[in-house]
């Protein structure tokens, strides 16, 4: 029998062998991982390494037969890369969090894949389930990835539907999956409070995203329906976007232009470069869930804002960037850097942000100070109660 959800869903424990074989057999996913592991010969020597690869993989994963024995394994991967690619990670406010709770997380929305992949650690190294995490249907264009976020806990937000008939059926059914997997299975959510990263560092609440929360429920009042779902505010702080210049580029193209399409395959690029590339420290920082009655989105967005900007840990760069802002607020009462960090602290962050500076075009450096700047607005503004 084909369920309600069956389109969108994560796997259950009972498809997980059947996936796997799939994804060892695929040709796309194995020169993938060729290309990763062996860069220098998977082009003359594909061939022979790809059957391998594909052997190990297989005795590897030979025992993994549910999503959470395939999470513990996968977690080794996770903090391997989270070791290499960081200065660590740490988190607050997830000791608040109780078992035997769902909660639906939203957050703000920097990177792709490593976003839900920070909150996740968060949640797992403090003993919790792992949340569901929301993706949209554009990053999925070859089945071998669909398949591995569909293993990992990921279900489908179908964003490139046109009709408007069709969008409405799809949002409602989406909104239904959301409260049936807080409310029925138990089971938390990972969401972007946007549709699409924040390649300007202007992090805000989208209030349809809050709106499609309500819409399977309509027939109840808006406050209480998010009551019942344990709405926590998350904020993300990576010290360095890998991607920073890349979203530079594609500011000043919009800029300029007024338009920005992206090249083929320019996800991918961007979800490799955010997986490994440098980061510096990484904060995680989850407020205590929504118990406030809030009577609509609009008002909800506002708090939703005041948590996520009031959360988001600023690094030494932020205040630099801040510094040679052209847009700064001058109403703003901001301390220098050198009044809020250790001067060792400092210096190393000089270095970095002239480096990153250096590597930019002339033209689209202000585009890159945006993206470090906005957020010390945004938190001052905050702080001070003045309204975004």
């Amino acid at each position: 029998m084909m369920g309600e959800f069956d389109t969108i869903r994560p796997y259950n424990d009972s498809e997980v062998p059947a996936v796997l074989a799939r994804l060892f057999s695929d040709k796309a996913f194995l020169d993938i991982l060729t290309h990763f592991r062996f860069p220098r010969f998977a082009g003359a020597l594909g061939w022979l390494l790809k059957p391998m690869i594909a052997r190990k993989l297989r005795r590897e994963f030979a025992g993994v037969t549910t999503v959470a024995t395939l999470q513990d394994k996968v977690e080794y991967y996770v903090d391997h890369t989270i070791d290499r690619a960081t200065d660590g990670v740490t988190y607050t406010g997830v000791e608040q969090l109780k078992s035997g709770t769902a909660y639906l997380f939203l957050a703000n929305h920097r990177d792709i894949v490593m976003d839900p992949a920070f909150v996740n650690y968060a949640v797992y190294h403090a003993g919790l389930p792992t949340p569901r995490i929301a993706i949209g249907d554009n990053l999925l264009q070859k089945p071998f990835v669909s398949d591995l976020m569909r293993l990992n806990k990921s279900f489908i937000v179908h964003r490139s539907i046109t009709g408007r008939k069709e969008k409405m059926a799809a949002f409602n059914l989406l909104s239904a999956y959301i409260n049936h997997s807080i409310r029925n299975d138990c089971q938390s959510i990972w969401i972007a409070q946007a549709e699409g990263r924040a390649k300007d560092g202007d992090d805000r609440t989208e209030s349809a995203i809050l709106k499609m929360f309500h819409v399977s429920r309509k027939e109840e009042p808006f406050a209480e329906v998010i009551q019942s779902l344990n709405l926590t505010p998350v904020s993300i702080s990576y010290e360095y976007d890998p991607c920073d210049t890349a979203k530079a580029r594609e500011l000043y193209i919009r800029a300029t232009t007024g338009t920005y399409s992206k090249a083929p395959g320019e996800d991918d690029v961007s979800i490799a470069l955010g997986i490994t590339g440098y980061k510096g420290r990484v904060h995680i920082n989850f407020a205590p869930p929504i118990t406030e009655r809030f009577e609509d989105t609009k008002l909800l967005a506002v708090e939703m804002d005041r948590q996520i900007l009031g959360g988001y840990r600023l690094f030494p760069v932020h205040y630099l960037a801040y510094a040679q802002w052209s847009d700064a607020d001058p109403q703003l009462q901001v301390p220098t850097a050198a009044e809020v960090f250790p001067a060792d602290e400092l210096a190393k962050a000089k270095t970095e942000w002239e480096r990153r500076l250096n590597e930019c075009p002339a033209e689209h450096r202000p585009f890159l100070v945006v993206q470090y700047a906005t957020p010390v607005r945004n938190q001052y503004r905050v702080k001070a109660g003045i309204p975004l």
